[in-house]
């Protein structure tokens, strides 16, 4: 099912909220009766089809679902949550929906392996407006959609090798670290998804202010984002990509061992439980 609109400068969310509203009058509902039909609330369907808020993609299932329209309003939403994110990121954010190959290193937990609550407590930190709660829900909810290129069809090869500072800093709450930590264990598992922990061991290195991913595309063709000290860049000189993926296989090379990996998760797992069982 596809809808032909002319969708030139309009935002992705408009597009999607549009969408909704399309659907719902052509099934000849109202917002009361779909509200009854879905179990969702009728001015959350109301904020959502005129674009004031961007939903969860499970919303977008369960209604794709509904109307039987396939992955219409999921392929929208994926557009519409670039609206939550800056514009230099976009573009990176289109390229990483479409990779085949992920290499990331990351002082810190990652985006792509973040529970909802984990995400909420790290983006509820700066939040200081006075809509800072639904600025946050949009943005939790534009990070979790990220995570749809772990599970997709054919699923990219991914390697992630994460600083060891990221199992040292457990959120505030030990319900959140205990759901965050069982994540990244069923993560290390996957099939398509490599996890490394580089220890304090391996000492100083070259990328301890920020984080490094490198991008492979089906046609070979290959982009590094970097991302640290308040600024980003998304570098597509191949030269420049050569060089900071030299500098991640050297990382990657000073990194536990997968196998390793996965048994200090889930040492630092073991050790959670025993902690919050004896405070």
């Amino acid at each position: 099912m596809t809808e032909q609109v002319d969708t030139e400068g309009e935002s992705g969310r408009a597009v999607l909220g549009r969408t909704l509203r399309y659907l719902r009058e052509k099934a000849g509902k109202s917002l009361g009766q779909l509200a009854e039909d879905t179990g969702y609330d009728k001015n959350y369907l109301s904020r959502l089809e005129s674009g004031e808020r961007l939903s969860k993609v499970t919303v977008m299932e369960d209604l794709d679902v509904y109307y039987e329209a396939g992955e219409l309003l999921v392929s929208h939403w994926k557009a519409a949550r670039l609206d939550a994110f800056k514009d230099e990121y976009k573009e990176f954010m289109e390229l990483e929906a479409t990779a085949r190959v992920m290499r990331v290193f990351t002082p810190a937990l990652p985006g792509l392996l973040q529970t909802e609550d984990f995400a909420r407590e790290v983006l509820s930190g700066g939040q200081t407006t006075a809509d800072a709660d639904e600025m946050v829900e949009e943005q939790v909810a534009a990070r979790l959609g990220r995570q749809y290129v772990l599970w997709q069809k054919p699923a990219p090869d991914v390697r992630i090798v994460m600083d060891e500072v990221a199992f040292r800093r457990p959120a505030a709450l030990a319900k959140t670290w205990l759901d965050q930590l069982v994540h990244l264990e069923t993560v290390a598992i996957l099939p398509n998804v490599t996890l490394q922990v580089l220890p304090f061991s391996a000492g100083v290195h070259h990328h301890m202010t920020g984080s490094l991913t490198l991008l492979w595309q089906k046609d070979g063709s290959a982009v590094a984002y970097k991302e640290g000290d308040g600024c980003s860049q998304l570098v597509e000189d191949p030269d420049d990509v050569l060089r900071l993926r030299l500098s991640y296989d050297r990382l990657r090379d000073l990194a536990l061992s997968p196998g390793d990996s996965l048994v200090f998760i889930r040492a630092v797992l073991k050790e959670h439980r025993r902690h919050d069982a004896h405070p």
